[in-house]
């Protein structure tokens, strides 16, 4: 079965549509799942003081039309973490961040934002926490990787690269600015690295 999996959209609609609109070209069959970060919170980690917001609106970037392009399940990201910090009070929106779960299982993998392990050290946490997962996917730090048994490998875009006989860790990349997403094959146990060229 196929995937494609994105994340890290942060409110970007005109991404997200670029992006959708690769995958119903290339993967019309595939099964869309999020990777998290799919708003952006306009309040920063470094300005949580314990305040909060009368709503959602407050906190968040809502382009018009983006919320009905969240048609797909997804995970929780840090800026749904910060957004639900932010707010108390029941509305769609709140309520619909609130539901993501916090992984996703498709198959052998497990699907994660990332932002659950300090900076630089995936490799210690997921083998203290998500040990018996043989293959990861993950976002958060905006950059596409591919790693084989703790070693990284160089990307091929739009590639098959195999999954097999190793644990795998990877990062499927940002759907803002980068326009990237990853389109897996549980069966074949492959993964294609994707990214729409920007003109």
């Amino acid at each position: 079965m196929q995937f494609a999996l994105l994340g890290d959209i942060h409110s970007s609609k005109e991404d997200l549509q670029a992006v959708l609109a690769q995958i119903a070209k290339e993967a019309p069959e595939a099964t869309l799942i999020g990777i998290g970060d799919l708003y952006e919170c306009t309040v920063s980690k470094k300005d949580l003081h314990g305040q909060t917001y009368p709503t959602v609106e407050e906190v968040i970037k809502h382009p018009d039309g983006i919320d009905e392009l969240f048609t797909f399940p997804s995970i929780y990201g840090n800026q749904e973490q910060r957004v639900l910090l932010l707010t108390k009070q029941t509305e769609p929106i709140r309520d619909f961040l609130n539901d993501l779960p916090e992984t996703l299982k498709i198959d052998e993998a497990i699907i994660i934002h990332g932002h659950q392990w300090p900076h630089n050290e995936a490799a210690e946490w997921l083998a203290e926490h998500l040990l018996e997962s043989r293959v990861v996917f993950h976002g958060h730090t905006h950059r596409s990787g591919f790693t084989s048994d703790g070693k990284h490998v160089a990307i091929n875009w739009n590639e098959e690269m195999s999954l097999r006989g190793s644990r795998t860790v990877v990062n499927v990349g940002a759907v803002v600015g980068s326009r990237e997403w990853v389109l897996y094959d549980s069966e074949e146990q492959t993964v294609r690295f994707m990214k729409v060229s920007q003109r």
